[in-house]
Formats: structure tokens, C-alpha cells, sequence
């Protein structure tokens, strides 16, 4: 058991750090009186307990993590920080375990699906909490954890190696680890305080804005209105949400190092950025004139602002909506659904297997085909100029194997405990992509409540699934990685 101290000893310290992170919701309470306060209380000194005295008790255990300790402390942040995240819901909205974890779930992992109702009454110290959760979420608790415990002679290097999302895990912006971290979370903050300027101009209140900044660059999909970006009905709002969707559904170590460069060269040799702009530009476009074609909005520039704000928003995981999209042609949701699979950038706040790993499984397929035409040719995948080297195409394929099999499991999973085949395979897509809404029963303008309590802990599994990018959570049931 002492081998675990050092692990238990820096959860202990994330951990007390989180309860800190109450504060915030817990100061708004009390200054607007919204009668959530007494929950943030037995909330806050819980966790902050819970927390100094798992630090307390492994307080000597100053070891370095090793590699399996990264891997094991990764799926103990992600898997028990929702236990202490739902408190609030659980003290103030009398929610069961099953539904306060999955929403606390739901936001750390930035999939924004929700089984709450009622948004727009429930007290705003708690929405305020649920887009803090995203937008924590949204860089990685781990990454936060990287630029701090380093002052606390804690090295985390292997941490970042298991939570950073991508095949391309050993590349760093700077020399040292926890400089990466630190430049990565200032930009992301900079961003964020541009957004909810950009929100306040286009009208939202302060709250608002604040809250629906957080849920944009986290890409998770909260919002305080039950309505989402429809209570405004604004195109100007919704203009300036896909902006920001956008930026954050690309690589932030690019737009690291393009504002530390001043250049946006970092965008242009960046390999999935005209990828991820084109697939959902060519979307936006194809799934607007279909709508128009089909008659569901008569007026094209109607049918372009509908599928604008809705595709980008499920093409990056976030899983806000303007309107009941469900309520479109099949095939529209359907697509919208596929682009969240593989959209979005690795290094982004966004779900799903990653553009880059889309791409080496495409250039891998269109090999195989030449090489059916010619056995003797020598084609090596190339990703920007550079030759893929066959243990990351490898672990690429695996990847995408692993992806389909968690899809078909999990579904046929859900099926099996009834619900129709189109809301299991969706909600099972959605939570795994950490997207958020699906389609019939958990569409956009539903919410998860309809599931039961078995059915949701399949979909909490999905998402922390998704989140850890599959492998980094299945290698701890793994045998060999107990083995001494």
C-alpha cells in the first residue's frame, strides 16, 4: 500500500486545491443571497478536509511519480473529482448520487449533457458552478496541476503525458513541463475574458456572459437557460459563440505559440487546422442547403445561421443549440453526430478521436489501397511534411479499433436495458465524444433525466471513457499494470 503514498499525497493536494475552487460560488451565494449558501458550506469543508487529510497521511511520500503512477493518478482525479463536484447539487437540489455525479461528470469532461430542468430558476451560484466545471475541465485539472506541484517538489511530467489528449504526447512548447502548462492556461484564460467581454457587448448580462464563456472555451454545452442559445435568439451572439467554439476546437499549443510568435504561420503549418476549418466550413455549408432544399427554413441565409451555430457547435463537442435540430431531416443530425467523432483538434478542449488521428487513418487506408495496386511501392504516411512513425500508427489503429468496440459495446449495452436503438447509439456517441446532446430521447431540447439509474452510470462511464481518451483509463484494468 505504501507504494501508493506519493499518488494519494498529490491527490490529496488537487484535491484541497478543488474545494478552493468553492470559494467562488460560494462568495457569489453570499453576496446575492440565492439560498444555496449552507450547501457550499458542508460542500467546501468536506472536500477541503477530505483532501488535507489524504495529503496529511502520505505527507512523506515525496517520491516522483513514476509512469504508472501518472496513469493511476490521471483516472483518480477524473473518476473521483465528480464525487466532491456534486455535492452542491446533491445539498441543494436534493438530486440522487446517480444524477449529481453524472452532471458533475458531465462537466469536467466538457460534454455538457444534463438530467436538471428548470435552468433558468435554478439558484445562479449553482449555474455558476456547472460552467466552472467546464471550464476547468476544459484545459485538464491535470494540466493546472503540472504549473503548480512543482512548487510543492511534486514533478508532473508523467501526469501530463497520460492526461494530454493526441498521439503526439512527448512534444513540449518549452523546455520545461510545467512552463508548457502555465503558457497553456494563460492563453486559454486571456481568451476566455475576451469572450465574455464579446458576450456582454452583444448584449447578455454579466452573469451570463461569465457563464457561457466558461461552457464556449471549455466546449462543454452548459448554459443557464433551459432554451440554451435559443432564449436570446440573437445572430450576433451566435456569431460571436462560434468564433470563440471555433478557436477552441483547435490546437491551444498553436494558438500558444502563435500569440507568443505574433504570427498565425503556427495556424498555417498547423496540419489540422485546414483539416478541422474545412470539414466544418464544407459542412456548414452542405447541411444548410439541404435544409433549404427539404423546406425546413425557405430562405437560404435562414437555413446557413440554423446550421452555422448548430454544426460547429456539435462538430467541436460543445452541444449548445439555437434550436430542436432533432426536429430536421435525419440525415442532418446524423452527419452533425459524425462530425463530432473526429472533428475537433487534439490539444483542444474538444472530444472525439481527434482530427490527427483521422487523418493518419485516412492517409493509412488510401496506403493500403495503392499498395492493392502496386505491392512493391514504398508510400510512408506523411502528417505536415513529416513520416508517421509506425509505433503511432499502430498505436493509431489500435486507437480507432478500441473507439469502435467501446461505440457497439456501450450501445448494444443500453439497448439491452431498453431504450430504442437511436437514443442508445446517440447518447453512447454523444457521452463518449463528450458532445452532450443526442437524439430522440436525449436530444437537444430533453434532457438524460428519462434514463434510468443504470443506463446513466453507462453513460458517466462513456464520458470519463471519452475524456481519458480511452486507453489512458483502460490500462488500468489491465492486469500487467498491477503487476510489481
Amino acid at each position: 500500500m505504501r507504494a501508493y503514498y506519493p499518488v494519494v499525497r498529490v491527490f490529496g493536494v488537487l484535491l484541497t486545491g478543488f474545494s478552493l475552487m468553492m470559494l467562488v460560488p460560494w462568495i457569489f451565494s453570499y453576496s446575492i443571497k440565492d439560498g444555496a449558501q449552507s450547501a457550499y458550506d458542508e460542500a467546501l469543508l468536506l472536500t477541503f478536509f477530505t483532501g488535507v487529510s489524504l495529503w496529511w497521511s502520505a505527507r512523506h511520500a515525496k517520491k516522483d511519480l513514476k509512469v504508472r503512477d501518472g496513469f493511476l493518478m490521471v483516472v483518480l482525479v477524473w473518476a473521483l473529482l465528480p464525487v466532491f463536484a456534486c455535492l452542491p447539487f446533491i445539498l441543494q437540489l436534493n438530486a440522487s448520487f446517480t444524477d449529481a455525479y453524472f452532471e458533475a461528470m458531465s462537466g469536467l469532461t466538457t460534454t455538457g449533457s444534463t438530467v436538471f430542468s428548470n435552468l433558468d430558476t435554478l439558484p445562479p451560484s449553482i449555474n455558476l458552478w456547472r460552467g466552472m466545471l467546464v471550464w476547468t475541465g476544459g484545459m485538464g485539472l491535470i494540466v493546472l496541476a503540472v504549473a503548480v506541484l512543482p512548487l510543492l517538489g511534486i514533478g508532473g511530467r508523467q501526469m501530463f503525458k497520460a492526461e494530454t489528449p493526441g498521439p503526439m504526447k512527448d512534444s513540449s512548447l518549452t523546455p520545461r513541463m510545467a512552463e508548457t502548462a502555465k503558457g497553456l492556461w494563460v492563453v486559454y484564460a486571456v481568451v476566455t475574458v475576451l469572450c465574455i467581454l464579446s458576450f456582454r457587448w452583444a448584449g447578455m448580462t454579466w452573469f451570463d456572459a461569465v457563464m457561457h464563456a466558461f461552457s464556449t472555451m471549455g466546449l462543454g454545452g452548459f448554459s443557464s437557460h433551459d432554451a440554451s442559445f435559443g432564449f436570446w435568439n440573437s445572430p450576433l451572439i451566435e456569431g460571436i459563440t462560434i468564433v470563440f467554439m471555433l478557436f477552441a476546437g483547435m490546437n491551444f499549443a498553436t494558438l500558444f505559440l502563435a500569440v507568443r510568435g505574433r504570427s498565425v504561420m503556427p495556424y498555417v503549418r498547423d496540419p489540422e487546422a485546414k483539416y478541422f476549418l474545412g470539414v466544418t466550413i464544407g459542412s456548414i455549408l452542405g447541411i444548410a442547403l439541404y435544409l433549404n432544399l427539404q423546406g425546413v427554413y425557405p430562405e437560404f441565409l435562414t437555413a446557413l445561421r440554423h446550421s452555422a451555430f448548430n454544426v460547429v457547435s456539435i462538430a467541436t463537442t460543445t452541444g449548445f443549440a439555437s434550436v430542436d435540430y432533432a426536429l430536421w431531416p435525419m440525415f442532418a443530425p446524423l452527419w452533425m453526430l459524425f462530425l463530432c467523432s473526429f472533428s475537433t483538434s487534439a490539444g483542444s478542449t474538444g472530444g472525439g478521436i481527434k482530427m490527427i488521428r483521422a487523418i493518419i487513418l485516412y492517409k493509412q487506408v488510401y496506403r493500403e489501397l495503392v499498395r492493392a495496386m502496386h505491392p512493391t511501392a514504398v508510400w510512408p504516411i506523411r502528417v505536415g511534411g513529416d513520416p508517421i512513425p509506425q509505433n503511432i500508427l499502430f498505436a493509431v489503429l489500435a486507437f480507432g479499433f478500441m473507439y469502435m468496440v467501446s461505440i457497439v459495446s456501450m450501445t448494444l449495452l443500453l439497448s439491452f436495458s431498453g431504450l430504442d436503438i437511436v437514443t442508445a447509439f446517440s447518447a453512447v456517441v454523444a457521452s463518449i465524444n463528450n458532445t452532450g446532446p443526442g437524439l430522440n430521447q436525449v436530444g437537444p431540447s430533453t434532457t438524460y433525466a428519462v434514463l434510468t439509474d443504470f443506463q446513466t452510470w453507462v453513460c458517466s462511464f462513456a464520458m470519463l471513457l471519452g475524456r481519458l481518451e480511452l486507453f489512458t483509463l483502460l490500462v488500468v484494468f489491465t492486469p500487467a499494470f498491477w503487476r510489481k
